[in-house]
């Protein structure tokens, strides 16, 4: 099989160029010529077949028929370069030679598969296949900088996977030895058209993989081949490219240091020492790379599980002192995104742990937009759930309303009917808030204070009046306007129990209270007051109403009783989730 990206075939340079060689040149080989396999600026390479060995090659010539001896030169010495590198991932050269118009050639092992390059596009490689590859390609060019050969020109396209698990480095044609001199001959029929690969101007590379000191057209040496290798790291771990295609990577390499996987891709989960490894192989100054073995030996440390425990600690303890830094500023979330990293880095970091548990149990002072939308779902599910609690007491006061006034008679029938009626309402208004949504608070008080004035009228101020109001205020106090606003809560108490003695002194009420030097008489205006039957009506209205009150006490008390219990529970199985906090 062999690859179809565009970025270069499987064993030739790419580029656009001269006609393909005629086909008499090949009657002058010993070889059984095949297919064109690759071409480039000046060669192609294709299938043969040795007759001697019985064997298939694959075997590279110059494609035009007359090249300047400079070219001549350089294709022989792409040859004499790739034979020295004995390597597994550098594909052997077997034979050079020339045909019958002295034309040079060289044939090679014959390799299938797919480039890198592909591999990335398709997306169906693991990351730890490609990783794998990876080192096998530091390992190889680590094996040519030891021969003093530096590639100059590693991308994807150059990088090939066998079908069988074998890794090939290839296109050897702008290589540089280092003892041959600072500066190589560039010949223009040496390239094609002007793309984002091989050359640019007298630029030896690919646009996007070259080191800025290549960009530059400084003096290279093997550092430029371990930055190559880290952008083609960062393009592993990123799934994209480190540069733009193009000549938009020329402004972009010179920018200043290669930008970290985990800057570019926060949402993936790039391990830290690929990430380190990465943005050093990336660095600007070609002193703080470190060597291909380096950068190859730290990815297959990742492969076999070598974590760096003490690399992973430090980072930890450096991101639960952002989280630390970032909460003192006010910024919550960043806060908690610096301390879930850092226990992922180091699960028994006692620091992370104590900044994760501050964060969850320790509520702030001004919530986070998203937060405080949640919180606000979640005091609505409160006002439903106590809403529905609400309508069985206020069913409870139309039940004793209807049978009092059969068994002793109605007084004052507008204050009866007053009364059923708001009766009425407050059961209307729980089963709104109930089912649908709130009613404005301002609406619920105004109707909770018109029936509390209106409850007085039936014993007094002074009799079932203020254990209404302790209702009514256990209820009303769990909605967060009234909640956060402890002026009102004091101002509508002292009204409720003021208003309706204010409204018998105005004459609007008959009198409910009289005291003499020896007693305090309390009556009620509503119903006809029998002694027989107005006492018993009293003393059962009085403990069925104390009850239901009770009742609902006790619910609410429950329900908060509840939350907190679920909050120490959350709490409990956090802690056991995370190391144990220092004390």
């Amino acid at each position: 099989m062999q690859p179809t990206d565009p970025d270069g075939p499987t064993q030739a340079s790419l580029a656009e160029g001269d006609t393909h060689p005629s086909a008499d040149r090949s009657a002058s080989l010993p070889y059984r010529i095949g297919e064109v396999i690759g071409t480039g600026g000046m060669g192609e390479v294709v299938l043969a077949h040795d007759e001697d060995l019985d064997r298939d090659v694959a075997l590279k010539r110059m494609r035009s028929t007359a090249p300047s001896q400079e070219a001549v030169t350089r294709f022989l010495r792409e040859a004499k370069i790739q034979a020295r590198l004995d390597h597994p991932a550098i594909v052997p050269v077997h034979q050079q030679g020339r045909d019958a118009d002295g034309l040079p050639y060289f044939t090679m092992k014959r390799v299938t598969g797919t480039t890198l390059a592909a591999v990335l596009a398709s997306g169906e490689a693991t990351l730890q296949r490609l990783l794998r590859a990876f080192v096998d390609v530091c390992l190889a060019v680590e094996r040519a900088h030891s021969r003093f050969v530096v590639h100059r020109d590693l991308k994807p396209s150059n990088i090939m996977l066998g079908d069988y698990g074998e890794v090939y480095v290839l296109d050897w044609g702008v290589a540089r030895v280092l003892d041959d001199g600072e500066q190589e001959p560039v010949s223009n029929e040496d390239f094609g058209p002007l793309e984002d690969s091989t050359r640019t101007g007298q630029l030896l590379g690919t646009l996007g993989y070259m080191a800025p000191e290549q960009v530059r057209n400084a003096s290279v040496g093997p550092p430029v081949d371990v930055y190559s290798l880290g952008a083609i790291l960062f393009e592993i771990l990123c799934g994209e490219t480190l540069h733009p295609r193009g000549h938009a990577a020329l402004a972009s390499t010179l920018d200043g240091d290669g930008e970290a996987p985990s800057h570019r891709r926060p949402t993936r989960a790039i391990a830290p020492e690929l990430d380190a490894a990465c943005t050093e192989a990336l660095a600007e100054d070609p002193r703080r790379r470190p060597t291909a073995r380096e950068l190859g030996n730290r990815v297959q440390g990742y492969l076999d599980g070598d974590r760096d425990v003490e690399h992973r600690r430090a980072l930890a303890a450096t991101l639960v002192a952002s989280g630390r830094k970032a909460l003192e500023g006010g910024d919550r979330a960043q806060a908690v995104h610096l301390g879930g990293r850092a226990l992922a880095l180091d699960p028994d970091s006692a620091d992370a742990a104590e900044l994760v548990m501050s964060l969850v149990l320790e509520p702030p002072d001004e919530l986070p937009p998203e937060l405080a939308a949640s919180v606000r779902v979640e005091d609505l599910r409160g006002v439903s759930q106590r809403s529905r609690r609400a309508v069985l007491p206020y069913l409870v006061m139309f039940g004793i309303l209807v049978p009092s006034a059969l068994v002793i008679g109605v007084q004052s029938w507008p204050l009866f009917l007053a009364l059923c009626a708001m009766s009425v309402v407050m059961v209307g208004i729980a089963l709104r808030n109930w089912r649908v949504r709130p009613v404005p608070v301002a609406v619920t008080m105004t109707a909770h204070f018109i029936t509390l004035v209106l409850v007085s009228q039936i014993l007094g101020s002074y009799m079932i009046t203020p254990v209404v109001i302790c209702a009514v205020l256990m209820s009303a106090t769990q909605l967060p306007w009234v909640d956060e606003r402890p002026w009102f809560v004091i101002a509508w108490t002292a009204l409720a129990t003021l208003f309706p003695l204010i409204l018998e002194a105005l004459g609007v009420f008959a009198p409910t209270t009289r005291v003499s030097s020896t007693e305090v008489l309390v009556h009620g205006t509503v119903f006809h007051h029998t002694v027989g039957a107005g006492l018993a009506v009293i003393a059962i209205t009085n403990v069925v109403s104390l009850v239901v009150i009770a009742l609902y006490a006790r619910r609410i008390g429950h329900d908060r009783r509840m939350a907190q219990h679920r909050l120490q529970v959350q709490a409990w199985h956090l802690r056991q989730l995370l190391p144990r906090a220092r004390r």
